[in-house]
């Protein structure tokens, strides 16, 4: 069966391939909005927007897969910084401090719109960094289409000081979480 990625995340894209999977990206351009408050509810209802949104616009059979992923402090959610400043005002706020990524998932089944949301969370705790070590990671570049500033998968495995929970939820997309959907609700088995 057709998979298809509502995303226009490299890093999902990466992930998924690194999975052998053959897939399709097709970028859903919904609105990031809810009026959800919680930051469970709040990832799984725009995942699902995504991926419903792709899966009402295909003709033929496939399985799509939504998500989303945001940072969390404090009951503050913080998504992509807009510009340098405000990418040093997230680092600067979570570093030597615990923080939770929040990924939520959908898997929509577009033979009869069957669909699964569901979401992942990992503990994140960013070391204690001085200004100037801010300012250079960001320099990278790496950050700014990340929510909360970083990526764990490249340079930004340097400020991490340790985690709680699923390394790829963090990266964007919990894999096993997936996996374990995709084969108990729609019987895609990826081994």
């Amino acid at each position: 069966m057709k998979i298809v990625l509502a995303s226009k995340s490299p890093r999902r894209r990466e992930l998924l391939s690194n999975l052998g999977l053959d897939f399709e990206v097709i970028e859903s351009n919904v609105e990031e909005f809810s009026s959800e408050k919680h930051p469970s509810r709040y990832v799984m209802d725009l995942s699902f927007n995504k991926a419903m949104s792709v899966a009402k616009k295909l003709k033929e059979e496939a399985i799509v897969i939504g998500a989303d992923t945001i940072v969390v402090i404090e009951d503050k959610v913080l998504g992509k910084p807009k510009d340098r400043d405000e990418a040093f005002i997230m680092l600067k706020n979570l570093q030597g401090r615990v923080h939770t990524v929040y990924t939520g998932i959908t898997i929509v089944r577009t033979k009869d719109f069957k669909y699964v949301s569901d979401f992942e969370e990992t503990k994140v705790w960013i070391k204690k960094l001085e200004d100037e070590e801010i300012f250079n990671y960001i320099d990278t570049g790496e950050g700014y289409d990340k929510a909360g500033a970083y990526a764990i998968q490249g340079v930004g495995a340097l400020i991490v000081e340790k985690i709680e929970g699923d390394y790829f939820n963090v990266v964007g997309l919990p894999i096993s979480k997936l996996f374990d959907i995709l084969k108990r609700e729609f019987d895609v088995r990826l081994l």
